[in-house]
């Protein structure tokens, strides 16, 4: 029970929540066809728009946070629209120069606070370790208002984590997620079926916009202190990374990726100048032998039958 209370096993395990919230919103796109790189962009408007409300305005933390969310979508559409009818290179350069636009805007408005970063956001630990401790739940399980605001924090950001997984998932099994496979397959005949390509390239796009948002509210909240350093295109690099390592044809890929490479760095860390290098070595060779990321379609209905039961074969005549 102490290693679970541990104050640095629960800071690792909020971050792959967050990772794996940033790898969902690589995913979300990717389901339409298109591969968006303006999601760092998109998260330091969430990020932003939470701290500066929350800090001047004393918005309620998770209206905050949902605002932070909103935002990245009125953002969203502002570059979608023009911008969705690109296809391929053309729309990640197109978003990633978006991201380094934002980036440099954030460096240079007295809003943001520029280079110096925007200190002294509301804490989520504090806040829900004061609502804790006002339930007597601290002093229930015996823990200090320090831990026990870690271990909400944690616990919150997994169900929330959890219910994005469970949103996508049924999104993805639905109508609707059957005409974004349909035009992430072949647009011409998508289009030619009667499926509104840009509805639905549009639509995947505002929904990783709003989780990027979402992402970055979180963000701002666990670490107190965000500048737009957090937000350049080495985010955006990490955030592929994760939906590439893991596998970024099936929806479990980006969450086992995220998981994966927020807690290898921090396990290397005893390593101190070798971390990077292991580091680099083990994507090198994944890349190497498993272009398609850890996890696969063939990978996924592997490990599925291993937990299915088996269905009996038709037979002729339609018998069983």
């Amino acid at each position: 029970m102490e290693d679970l209370l541990n104050g640095y096993f629960l800071q690792v395990l909020t971050f792959v929540c967050i990772n794996i919230i940033l790898a969902m919103t690589i995913y979300m796109t990717l389901c339409t066809g298109i591969l968006s790189l303006g999601n760092a962009g998109l998260m330091s408007f969430g990020a932003y728009t939470s701290a500066i409300l929350t800090v001047q305005y004393h918005v309620p933390m998770p209206v905050g946070i949902f605002l932070g969310g909103v935002m990245a979508v009125l953002v969203a559409l502002v570059i979608g629209l023009p911008t969705i009818r690109l296809r391929g290179l053309y729309l990640a350069i197109a978003t990633l120069g978006f991201g380094e636009v934002v980036r440099v805007i954030a460096l240079n408005l007295e809003i943001t606070h520029g280079a110096l970063g925007y200190s002294g956001i509301p804490s989520m630990g504090s806040v829900l370790s004061d609502y804790a401790s006002d339930w007597g739940l601290l002093d229930a399980l015996e823990i200090d208002s320090q831990t026990g605001g870690q271990l909400l924090v944690c616990l919150v950001l997994l169900v929330l984590t959890v219910l994005i997984i469970s949103f996508w998932y049924r999104l993805e099994h639905s109508r609707i997620g059957r005409a974004m496979a349909a035009v992430k397959a072949d647009e011409y005949a998508a289009s030619l079926s009667g499926i509104n390509v840009v509805y639905y390239k549009m639509m995947g796009f505002l929904f990783s916009a709003f989780f990027a948002g979402v992402a970055g509210a979180l963000y701002a909240h666990v670490t107190f202190f965000i500048s737009p350093t957090d937000f350049s295109w080495h985010r955006v690099v990490d955030m592929l990374l994760y939906t590439v390592f893991g596998g970024s044809n099936v929806m479990w890929g980006p969450v086992l990726g995220a998981a994966v490479l927020t807690i290898v760095p921090e396990s290397l860390r005893s390593l101190a100048e070798y971390r990077d290098i292991i580091y680099g070595v083990m994507l090198v060779a994944l890349m190497a032998f498993r272009p398609d990321g850890i996890l696969s379609y063939d990978a996924v209905k592997w490990i599925g039958s291993l937990f299915g039961k088996k269905k009996a074969v038709p037979v002729e005549g339609g018998e069983k």
